[in-house]
């Protein structure tokens, strides 16, 4: 999920008013239930070394359990 207006990544998230920021969040949710998700993870890989290659932020919401993670 990308939000509508533009930051690079999470470590900018502080450009967002703290409203907007909770709205973001919410829609995380909303479409995770929506999507039939009863278990699942929000991932934001932040930078490089953590993966990221596209630098706008966004989320990945997984669903299920990762192989090896607990």
């Amino acid at each position: 999920m990308i939000p509508e207006r533009h930051v690079a990544g999470f470590r900018e998230i502080g450009e967002f008013e703290p409203d907007e920021a909770k709205r973001m969040l919410e829609f995380v949710a909303e479409t995770a239930r929506e999507a039939g998700l009863e278990d699942y993870r929000v991932v934001v890989n932040v930078g490089e070394g953590a993966g990221q290659t596209i630098f706008h932020l966004h989320w990945h919401v997984l669903g299920g359990r990762a192989a090896g993670l607990p």
